[in-house]
């Protein structure tokens, strides 16, 4: 996919009057995008509209209007753009009770080597993207990772009778998650995009 240019970016006046309409549509597809993986991880699958729309929000919520502030952002959410033959997730460890989410965090350290994509009988383990300060015995609570997958993996998507799911097999976490047919177009449009 193309990477998010500044001349996409709307001026906050103008991000204000399209808000609404562009929101309640993005959390529409959101759903379509969305995979819950056992009953503490949570995955978004994105895409160009998706890291768009966080831009966007991002900008609108900390108020930022300088040039070099705007670049920062993009190129900071410009990462989960997928590139040409991958898939890219955030991944959300969703355990509501604060003490308890750090006792997980700190559980989970390491979960970027047991995170996968099975695709019939392939298996395409995550790469997670590092992030600035992160620990190496805490795992944080919002994570992003890319999934390099094959050339012919959009039209085993588009497949029914080709099982896809997210697996994990961290020691401290087992579980999987079958993608629905909804999701899994999604995301083999997603491999079309320029």
């Amino acid at each position: 996919m193309r990477p998010i240019e500044r001349s996409e970016i709307l001026p906050l006046e103008e991000w204000e009057r399209v808000r609404a309409e562009v929101r309640a549509r993005m959390i529409e597809r959101k759903k379509r995008r969305r995979v819950a993986i056992g009953p503490l991880l949570t995955v978004v699958f994105e895409n160009r509209e998706t890291v768009l729309l966080q831009i966007q929000e991002m900008l609108r919520t900390e108020r930022i209007r300088d040039e070099r502030a705007i670049a920062h952002e993009i190129a900071t959410y410009g990462e989960l753009v997928p590139a040409s033959g991958e898939l890219s997730a955030t991944l959300f460890v969703e355990v509501e009770d604060r003490e308890e989410r750090g006792r997980w965090l700190t559980r989970l350290a390491g979960l970027g080597e047991h995170v996968w994509l099975r695709v019939g009988a392939d298996r395409v383990r995550a790469r997670f993207l590092v992030q600035p300060g992160e620990e190496r015995t805490r795992l944080p609570a919002v994570n992003f990772f890319k999934l390099p997958v094959g050339p012919d993996t959009e039209g085993r998507l588009r497949d029914p009778a080709v099982r896809v799911a997210l697996e994990v097999d961290h020691p401290a976490y087992e579980a999987s998650a079958e993608l629905p047919m909804a999701v899994r177009m999604e995301l083999a449009g997603d491999l079309l995009a320029p």
